[in-house]
């Protein structure tokens, strides 16, 4: 039986693909479970610092396959998860997958496309995509995130204007409003987002892990309460080996050789 995720590590980055090309890597719960597995692979292995979301064949995702999903949320929500395992959207804080993801998104990307990729912190795009938020076609709105994360993300004109159409929209315009950091050709979105993941990787894990939970504490509880925890969780990194590392590596000239202790 084939895997409908891929999972690959390279180096210290976890590569996570969508394996269903021949129904356009479209979400079944299977999928959806071991996706999440995959995140939980990455959460906790002490190897990885950084993960890359991709799609096999012609299309990062065409969403979800909406017959069984709609059975699903009729019983009151997502399927439970194994022990270990992230949520994929990111909706259940306490199960989020901890380090960055970057996504590497081409062709179709329609519904929990556009949510895993807000769930996740850095996207590139090809410049063959074609986004879609598009439940309000359906009889459906957005549950994956897209209501809230649009907005942080690129403001509340963009937001209503995708989300409340369904239009599809491109990569240039993806990237104008900031849902992308980046465009490239076709077939090459995978080593751009590879890249990004592998320079992460070099970077202190404890500095890292550090900025992401910072930057989440200021979503999830407001400005304040992040400032307040920024010198807290600062002094534990000023006492491990990497901050002596990196310090050392600035006076000698050299690459840092980060441990994560």
């Amino acid at each position: 039986m084939v895997d409908k995720v891929k999972v690959e590590k390279r180096g210290r980055v976890l590569c996570i693909g969508f394996n269903r090309p021949e129904k356009m890597n479209a979400m079944d719960i299977d999928l959806y479970i071991e996706l999440a597995v995959a995140y939980g692979i990455l959460n906790t292995d002490p190897t990885l610092r950084c993960g890359v979301l991709y799609g096999e064949g012609k299309n990062f995702t065409a969403g979800l396959e909406l017959k069984q999903w709609a059975g699903q949320f009729a019983k009151g929500g997502f399927p439970e998860l194994p022990a270990g395992a992230c949520d994929p959207f990111g909706l259940n804080q306490s199960r989020r997958v901890s380090k960055p993801i970057v996504v590497a998104a081409h062709g179709i990307c329609y519904t929990l496309a556009l949510e895993l990729m807000l769930a996740a912190d850095i996207r590139v795009a090809a410049d063959n995509c074609r986004f879609g938020q598009i439940e309000v076609q359906r009889g459906l709105y957005a549950v994956g995130g897209a209501t809230v994360r649009f907005v942080q993300n690129i403001g509340w004109g963009n937001t209503m204007r995708y989300l409340l159409t369904g239009d599809e929209f491109d990569a240039n315009e993806a990237h104008r409003m900031g849902l992308v950091q980046a465009v490239c050709p076709a077939g090459q979105q995978f080593e751009a987002a590879m890249q990004i993941a592998e320079r992460i990787a070099r970077q202190a894990p404890l500095g890292v892990a550090a900025t992401l939970g910072s930057a989440r504490l200021a979503i999830n509880q407001g400005e304040q309460v992040a400032m307040d925890q920024l010198i807290p969780d600062l002094l534990p990194i000023l006492a491990s080996g990497d901050f002596k590392e990196g310090v050392n590596s600035f006076l000698e000239r050299r690459a840092a050789n980060f441990t994560g202790f």
